[in-house]
């Protein structure tokens, strides 16, 4: 079930209604079961592997409890990692890894004849076991009481909202909440609602259309010169931001309305000026888990400097690779890592330039200048992040230098519109559409934009309901377009 379908629109304001129907005692089943239904809705089988991952840890931590033997804590930490990492590298990555192992092999005269999985990747995988390991982790250290409460700790594995693309919660923020008493509260269910809103507005009318340029240009980037490329890329750039932050802003806004807080999971990303800036505004779930479970257990940057260097950049390869069992995603994940390292190598060489330049006393243009450059490595990385192929990535790098004197004639900018094969007023409404965005996060800054609109007055709070609402039926895209993030 997507949250941009027609079957969303009835299955959420049911459960709302339920859920304040019915007494506290009883919601956590509601929700329970509401959870597994809409992840049924996919494929029904794999419901057995949230099963398999909730009956485990919940367990283990149970087990934890009972013991005050580190050996043994360490044990029933050690048997969830595998269980719940084993079904994670069996359904995403065994593939992956067998087909490199059997090209490697095919450069030497060794026979290597183990087949393929046959199976579908199961939708959220990456997501719901890394939010069941962060409990297990923190019941070991101590930190997270274990959940006695089968049905309210499978809950905190499958809450549906957040089940299948994050943001990827902690215990001790989300477990506590399935206890508490929601009533009905008018401004936070129309805070939630709002927040929704724009979240699909995001997804069905930016995301949506500038996926229409985007796939056309990397299916075949061949048929493409440098300019075609470079606006493929950076459209991908805004329609990747637009369709996760439009899922975390749905997932946030329909936990909101029944009373639940979960994290914030972007800030203006596009709006930072370094690599570790923009590493704290995107997908800050994600980028916090690695923080707290990989790279501050493998020594933080409490570390000699050689260490450190390594620490980030086994952080920065297995992120890329969290996200897909391609080689793109391991180059993508490594070319940040890279960008991260040359950022901190360089810090005091960079410093010394611009303050030579003059560029310390106008730090407003050298913000500007500082964002460019970060937005243009963010944007290289992402050819990576989206081509099918390490080959198509190759092939777009290699002519990204090609066709861009043609394009500054009036003939041949209108060849490189007609290049896209999508129609002229739907390129210029998807550089509205970018342009509407970015006004819109300067306007409302670090606040969301829905706590900006709350604060107007009630004419424009019911102009700005209705304005979305328009936009979405009139220009959003008709296809139920799944989100990027499904497939990983």
């Amino acid at each position: 079930m997507l949250f941009n379908s027609w079957q969303f629109l009835l299955f959420f304001p049911i459960v709302a209604c339920l859920y304040f129907s019915l007494p506290q005692r009883y919601r956590w089943m509601l929700l329970l079961v509401a959870s597994y239904f809409f992840y049924m809705c996919w494929k029904p089988a794999y419901l057995v592997l949230i099963i398999i991952s909730t009956l485990v840890d919940y367990f283990a931590s149970l087990a934890m409890a009972k013991t005050n033997t580190s050996l043994k804590r360490k044990g029933y930490l050690i048997f969830s990692l595998c269980a719940n990492l084993g079904l994670l590298f069996s359904f995403k990555y065994f593939n992956f890894f067998n087909e490199s192992l059997r090209q490697l092999m095919g450069n030497f005269p060794i026979s290597y004849d183990v087949p393929a999985l046959n199976v579908l990747l199961p939708i959220g995988i990456s997501f719901y076991t890394f939010q069941t390991l962060s409990y297990t982790i923190e019941v070991y250290r101590g930190n997270q009481e274990p959940e006695r409460h089968l049905g309210v700790f499978a809950l905190y594995v499958s809450y549906f909202p957040q089940l299948v693309a994050g943001p990827i919660e902690r215990p001790g923020n989300l477990l506590p909440q399935f206890r508490t008493k929601f009533d009905f509260d008018y401004n936070r269910v129309t805070e939630g609602l709002r927040l929704m809103a724009w979240g699909m507005f995001k997804k069905v009318v930016i995301a949506d259309r500038l996926a229409l340029l985007v796939d056309n240009v990397y299916s075949a980037p061949e048929k493409f010169n440098g300019a075609a490329l470079s606006i493929g890329t950076i459209f991908f750039a805004f329609q990747i931001y637009c369709d996760f932050s439009g899922y975390s802003d749905i997932a946030i806004g329909a936990a909101e309305v029944l009373g639940h807080r979960l994290m914030k999971n972007f800030d203006r990303p596009y709006f930072a000026t370094s690599l570790p800036e923009f590493w704290k505004r995107w997908h800050i779930s994600l980028s916090t888990w690695f923080r707290d479970y990989l790279y501050i257990p493998l020594g933080g940057n409490r570390v000699r400097v050689k260490r450190l260097y390594l620490n980030l950049m086994v952080v920065f390869l297995l992120s890329g690779l969290w996200h897909g069992a391609n080689w793109t995603f391991a180059i993508w994940g490594a070319l940040h890592g890279f960008y991260y390292l040359f950022g901190m190598i360089t810090r005091e060489f960079r410093e010394k330039i611009a303050e030579a330049a003059g560029l310390t006393k106008q730090p407003g243009f050298h913000r500007i200048l500082k964002g460019i450059v970060t937005f243009a490595l963010v944007c290289f990385a992402w050819i990576f992040f989206r081509a099918d192929s390490l080959s198509d990535a190759l092939v777009v790098i290699s002519r990204l230098g090609t066709g861009w004197s043609s394009v500054f004639s009036a003939s041949g900018f209108e060849s490189l519109l007609n290049s896209f094969d999508v129609a002229i007023n739907d390129f210029w409404l998807s550089i509205g559409l970018i342009c509407l965005l970015v006004v819109a996060q300067i306007v409302h800054g670090p606040m969301r934009i829905t706590q900006v609109i709350s604060r107007r007055p009630v004419f424009l709070r019911w102009a700005f309901y209705v304005l979305i609402v328009v936009l979405i039926m009139n220009l959003g895209i008709a296809e139920n377009i799944p989100f990027i993030y499904f497939q990983f």
